[in-house]
């Protein structure tokens, strides 16, 4: 992996991910999609990992694809959607559900600029917080594209069928007001990457195995049947409860707030 197109630091349990290509906007070529796919792997092997924070450098997301350096390498585009079986994720899809697939909690901090790919790749995030300047757009169809890098996993989930069709047919550009209200941003916040952090603090002081009980079942559970949905729910709560975090959960209620979770669970 490429290290400079992605700053990855962890720090007590809070990994910081910042796609790190200022001089494009930190727009995506085969290189970054690469990049960004090795450090979600990296992360869901490391279990002292509880929460990510998700960012852009230099006061910018992700301006989408880099339309020129994809032209110039036409085996580019084989190397982003190739897979082996249909329903499976290829390189440009996992970059956006590889977020929503890992066991811990994912933040994006959206500033500036967040178009096509970009916004596919926040849309994978569990949350996302953007500052008033921030601007968004699903803009595949601008260039006579699809969107095709599993964001619509995400943004069927919180959104009408219509506004998200009116969205990607047009290729709006919307504001983050605009985005708020529509869903496609949590919160907005002058000082995002502060407010995220502050978050990050906050879920951290949960179990690990809790939290990626919760991911699990909300994301496999939001349009699965309530037959599904009751038995992933009762699965995880045996396995929770079996679980030492779930004892050092109650002991940090009642006794020792300053007792450390062990790692995360392998089996999320």
């Amino acid at each position: 992996m490429e290290k400079a197109l992605i700053k990855f630091t962890e720090n007590n349990g809070i990994a910081h991910v910042c796609l790190n290509r200022p001089s494009k906007i930190n727009a995506l070529n085969v290189e970054m999609f690469a990049a960004i796919d090795q450090v979600i792997k990296q992360i869901r092997r490391n279990k002292q990992i509880n929460v990510v924070i998700l960012s852009g450098a230099e006061g910018h997301f992700c301006s989408g694809l880099d339309v020129k350096s994809m032209a110039n390498s036409p085996t580019s585009a084989l190397k982003l959607l190739f897979k082996w079986l249909p329903g499976n994720a290829n390189l440009a899809q996992r970059v956006s559900i590889g977020w929503q697939r890992l066991p811990v909690p994912v933040i994006a901090v959206l500033e500036g600029c967040c178009y096509g790919g970009g916004t596919q790749i926040a849309l994978g995030a569990d949350i996302r917080i953007a500052t008033p300047s921030c601007q968004l757009s699903i803009m595949e169809a601008k260039w006579g594209l699809v969107p095709d890098m599993a964001g619509l996993v995400a943004l069927r989930q919180i959104m009408p069928k219509d506004k998200a069709m009116m969205l990607t047919y047009t290729a709006e550009i919307l504001t983050a007001e605009q985005a708020l209200k529509l869903g496609l941003v949590t919160q907005i916040s002058d000082n995002a990457y502060e407010c995220a952090t502050a978050l990050a603090q906050q879920i951290i002081r949960t179990s690990p195995d809790a939290n990626a009980a919760i991911k699990r079942s909300i994301n496999q559970s939001w349009n699965a049947s309530v037959r599904s949905l009751l038995a992933r729910e009762s699965l995880s709560q045996i396995r929770l409860l079996l679980g030492k975090n779930r004892v050092i959960a109650a002991i940090k209620q009642t006794k020792n707030p300053d007792k450390a979770y062990r790692a995360r669970q392998s089996w999320w």
